[in-house]
């Protein structure tokens, strides 16, 4: 056996490489090739945990161990920067245990089976265990089944679960169900399974069935108001991750920019005045109620960032800018915070590629990558996030 024949690193879609290029699905670093097209496992092969995998779309890469994993993580950021002609510090990956998962959605078909879909595929893998999301998540799993049979849904449903301070919010998109039966069936749903709010949504904006009290999620020591279906960092130990990242850049910063600040992350952990922008009305709403309520020192504005994003007269202003755009990046912004003067920057991201991109612009403008923090909290996956600490070249 030749070491050509040997699996170096892990592709972006999570294919094994080996020395001389060929990709072996489902191999691990350290694995080797055989002449028969076997894999003889390595070191860093673990058996996958879950009997639903590779069927599952929910998770790719169950059959590496932690440190593959997390090799992984870092040379796909390392991989997105050198494609910029950039190169970093990297620190090692802060990973987010197996069943962490606060927020996910499933999928149902009239027939009942309610999972996450096939990989490349429509079809759904009707759970019967799951090593990534919350025991809290998991446990609806089975009584969703039951309350599908009852509303007898014409189509496939999207079921958005997030567990908020109060329990699990869970909204049901595809279906609007009327009458007594379906009425008495929710109400007894989600009293039995002590939801904490519970809507539905055919296409025209979601209608709560069942909500005792407000849901709330707690940011930063603060309640905010949560919106169904609301973007959250995935795991606790995800957002913590990148909330330590982003104050040790901020530090001491008197007066911070958050922008695309979604419910206030990243705002409401900050020492001292911070204006928050974001272009979604229900998040920035929920942030401007909750630090009125907390008198927080949180200034917010509605404000699109692509269409309007802040000149470099408005980031001047700042002591510290932190950052945290959708997948797509922020390409308008960067380019403004390129010429900006600002001392310090926190660029949180979910996609690599974009954010080298971005990256490039800024440093072009006089900045330099300080360092960043990797972040692995959707487990088994491909996914990777990162917080990088940039400041200006002195």
């Amino acid at each position: 056996m030749t070491e050509a024949s040997t699996v170096v690193r892990v592709a972006a879609r999570g294919e094994g490489v080996t020395a001389d290029g060929r990709h072996v699905p489902f191999a691990a670093p350290g694995d080797r090739l055989l002449e028969n097209g076997m894999i003889e496992a390595g070191p860093h092969h673990q058996t996958p945990p879950c009997r639903h995998f590779p069927e599952c779309g929910g998770c790719q890469l169950q059959h590496l161990d932690d440190a593959a994993w997390s090799q992984f993580i870092v040379d796909r950021i390392a991989g997105a920067l050198a494609g910029q002609g950039l190169s970093a510090e990297i620190r090692a990956p802060a990973l987010s245990p197996p069943r962490t998962r606060r927020r996910a959605t499933l999928h149902a078909e009239p027939s009942g089976r309610v999972g996450f879909a096939v990989e490349k595929s429509h079809a759904i893998v009707d759970l019967a265990e799951c090593h990534v999301l919350a025991p809290e998540l998991f446990a609806l799993v089975a009584p969703l089944r039951r309350l599908i049979h009852v509303l007898r849904p014409r189509r496939r449903l999207d079921i958005h679960l997030t567990l908020a301070d109060q329990g699990v919010d869970l909204l049901v998109n595809g279906i609007m169900p009327e009458g007594l039966a379906a009425a008495e069936a929710i109400t007894a749903f989600a009293e039995t399974n002590r939801l904490a709010r519970m809507a539905f949504d055919e296409g025209y904006g979601p209608e709560a069935r069942w909500e005792p009290d407000a849901v709330t999620i707690t940011l930063g020591g603060v309640p905010v108001p949560l919106p169904p279906a609301s973007f959250l960092q995935a795991t606790r130990e995800g957002e913590a991750a990148l909330v330590q990242a982003v104050k040790s850049i901020v530090g001491e910063a008197s007066i911070v920019a958050d922008l695309f600040a979604g419910l206030g992350t990243f705002a409401f952990a900050m020492p001292g005045r911070v204006y928050a922008a974001e272009a979604g009305r229900e998040a920035i709403m929920a942030l401007k109620a909750a630090a009125a309520r907390s008198h927080r020192q949180v200034f917010t504005e509605h404000r699109d960032l692509y269409r309007r994003p802040l000149t470099p007269a408005e980031l001047d202003r700042f002591g510290a800018i932190v950052i945290d755009p959708p997948r797509a990046g922020a390409k308008e912004q960067a380019e403004a915070l390129a010429a900006s003067r600002a001392p310090r920057l926190a660029y949180v991201s979910c996609n690599p590629s974009s954010f080298a991109r971005d990256v490039k612009v800024i440093t072009e403008g006089g900045w330099q990558i300080d360092w960043i923090q990797p972040v692995g909290q959707f487990r088994w996956s491909t996914h990777v996030e990162l917080a990088a600490s940039l400041s200006r070249n002195s």
